[in-house]
């Protein structure tokens, strides 16, 4: 009996381990995709942004059971148009697709009543404000003046931060923070994560301060931005934990192996990303 609770216990620590490779081989493949299409900007970031909005529009609708229903149908093409117009850089454009978005939306709705529950209508709305417009803002970021040094922050303010809340966490982490929706977060691991990401932004301002024209003073306009795009980082991974919870999912999709979906990956992302626009563009940029 010792022998063979040996082997599993074995056989459980390979099955650990090989997880956590593919994990780790997955995310950096990830990251070195988005790091690329960050640097190269343009239409290749722009294809890299719509690639991935319009598979976490899918991801949401799958999650909420309506991926091949005419809510959603309708919802594909506000987001495809919406794409269009951004690529475009039509004046008002966006704000004019997600119009157009929403009215195709209700005019299924409409013309199909009763086929289709209300809050279904609903869900294909909000597919299209909280995955297609948020993750916009990552292409927006970019076009910024500095686009290029400012993006970084969006990702400093959502993976450093959960980096950092990780490793306090499991260090000194004692307090749950949301028991119902997270049980692994801890109050000591928030702000753990917040402080590390306040200091990696005042790292990052330092080193790129000469780039980073256009803000006032960059190593404390970095800070901000950090800090208060780590504080919105946690509020979208929760999110993202809730939607889950409440569709009874316990990842978003299989496409990255050992993450999930793109919104498994991308969930604070989606927060941050708006964060750093206003931010930088109130602050100089």
């Amino acid at each position: 009996m010792k022998l063979f609770g040996h082997i599993l216990n074995v056989t459980e620590d390979l099955v650990v381990f090989k997880l956590f490779i593919t994990r780790l081989i997955s995310g950096v493949i990830v990251l070195a995709i988005a790091v690329a299409a960050m640097l190269l900007g343009g239409n290749i970031l722009f294809a890299f942004v719509a690639l991935i909005s319009m598979i976490g529009l899918f991801e949401l609708y799958r999650a909420s059971g309506i991926e091949k229903k005419g809510p959603a149908i309708a919802g594909y093409i506000g987001a495809l148009l919406y794409e269009m117009l951004l690529w475009a850089a039509v004046p008002e454009g966006e704000l004019m697709a997600a119009a157009v978005g929403t009215l195709l939306i209700m005019a299924v709705y409409v013309f199909s009543f009763p086929k289709y529950k209300v809050n279904e209508i609903f869900c294909a709305v909000a597919g299209l404000a909280y995955v297609v417009v948020l993750m916009s803002f990552i292409y927006k970021v970019r076009m910024l003046n500095d686009g290029l040094y400012i993006i970084p922050l969006i990702f400093i303010c959502a993976w450093g931060n959960d980096t950092c809340a990780y490793c306090v966490g499991m260090l000194i982490g004692k307090h749950k923070m949301f028991p119902r929706l997270s049980p692994k977060k801890s109050v000591e691991g928030f702000v753990g994560g917040i402080a590390g990401a306040v200091l990696l932004g005042l790292i990052y301002g330092r080193i790129f301060g000469a780039h980073l024209i256009s803000l006032s003073v960059p190593m404390r306009d970095c800070a901000i931005i950090a800090g208060v795009g780590a504080l919105i980082a946690v509020v979208g991974d929760l999110a993202a934990s809730a939607i889950k919870r409440d569709t009874g999912i316990k990842d978003y999709g299989r496409l990255i192996p050992g993450h999930g979906g793109i919104l498994d990956r991308f969930d604070s992302i989606l927060f941050t990303a708006p964060v750093v626009y206003i931010l930088a563009v109130c602050l100089g940029a």
